[in-house]
């Protein structure tokens, strides 16, 4: 099953953009109910799909770590109204997207394969949400909004019960600027007594709801945010000491999870590499940098790609800074940042000799 989707897929993947449209065409001509499901502007959505779907491949043969994904993935999926009946709906139209598109490559063992796939999926993720007994998602409000630069804001929700999330964890929200326009953040900050949560949003292209939260959002707004999501973690427990490398915005995780570190005296060592194109892209390396004065076992190094000026930090990008020093094969490495910057990132890491199961990191980014 394994070899024939991901063979399979090798013949799609080149025509992503056009199978995520015809799956949804597809979709909403079957279960005409299933649109109000979703924003208007389905763009986000499309490409939400598409890293979902390439994430599943990548995982299909590891199911220790796929399962936990699509149970996440099946709670969270509880915020947008979606019930039993529509999985059968979604697995019509994914596999008639996929057969559109993969072309002699469709064989009935093939379609076969995926149809044993999708079934494992749906049940695992219906399961998970069936066994859900909290809320489908949490409402809270804006407190604080301030905005450290044309493209950046430091956002802090208090929601009306605490989200049980953990450190490194992000979870999905939705604006009122926005409506069923949902978008992944990670809260930078474990969590509090009184249940605030501190968002750090980048505008970026294209970026409905990210440009919305920087340039419009307000104390008093109403946000919905739903279950927690993701894997990232340090083991306190384990022997291996830990690299954690992150681009822009994909501080916020793994400043949570130094933050909460910094609460206990024995730790693992931590590596932190945190990049950017200048100095003005590391909002927090000042924060950072006096944690590491208190706790000698965080050592942070600024990385900058277009800063030749800049003193005290290395040139070049993530990969390259992270892999010029070796391969870590002894450490647990977290990689945080935009799709791009993690794919390059993990890809170098590999080819330098670092094991995949030691290189962790969440599929959903961006917009």
């Amino acid at each position: 099953m394994v070899r024939l989707i991901r063979q399979s897929w090798a013949e799609v993947e080149p025509h992503a953009e056009d199978v995520s449209r015809f799956f949804y065409s597809m979709l909403f001509s079957i279960a005409p109910a299933t649109r109000e499901l979703f924003p208007v502007n389905m763009e986000v959505q499309r490409s939400r799909l598409l890293r979902a779907l390439v994430h599943v491949v990548q995982m299909v043969d590891r199911p220790d770590e796929l399962t936990p994904f699509l149970q996440q993935l099946g709670r969270d999926h509880r915020k947008f109204g979606v019930v039993s009946e529509h999985y059968e709906a979604v697995g019509t139209a994914l596999l008639a997207a996929i057969k559109r598109y993969a072309g002699e490559g469709w064989t009935d063992s093939v379609e076969r394969a995926w149809a044993e796939a999708y079934t494992l999926m749906a049940t695992t993720m219906n399961n998970a949400a069936a066994a859900d007994d909290g809320p489908a998602w949490y409402n809270g409000e804006v407190v604080h909004h301030e905005r450290l630069s044309w493209d950046l804001a430091v956002v802090r929700v208090q929601p009306e019960y605490p989200v049980p999330y953990q450190a490194g964890q992000y979870v999905s929200v939705e604006v009122p600027q926005r409506p069923r326009l949902w978008r992944y953040l990670s809260p930078a900050n474990p969590p509090s007594e009184d249940g605030t949560m501190e968002f750090h949003v980048r505008s970026v292209p294209g970026g409905w709801v990210s440009r919305a939260i920087v340039g419009h959002a307000q104390p008093g707004d109403q946000w919905r945010m739903g279950a927690p999501m993701g894997r990232l973690a340090v083991d306190r427990h384990s022997e291996r000491d830990v690299v954690m490398v992150a681009g822009g915005t994909g501080i916020a995780p793994l400043r949570a999870i130094v933050e909460e570190l910094t609460q206990y005296g024995d730790n693992p060592n931590v590596h932190l590499f945190y990049g950017g194109r200048t100095r003005d892209d590391l909002h927090e390396l000042r924060n950072l940098q006096q944690a590491a004065m208190s706790n000698p076992w965080l050592k942070v190094v600024p990385v900058l790609e277009d800063d030749p000026s800049a003193q005290g930090a290395e040139q070049g990008t993530l990969a390259d800074a992270v892999t010029r020093r070796g391969a870590w094969q002894d450490h647990d490495v977290l990689v945080s940042g935009s799709p791009e910057m993690i794919r390059a990132t993990v890809s170098r890491m590999l080819v330098a000799g670092t094991p995949l199961e030691r290189i962790h990191y969440d599929p959903f980014t961006l917009d």
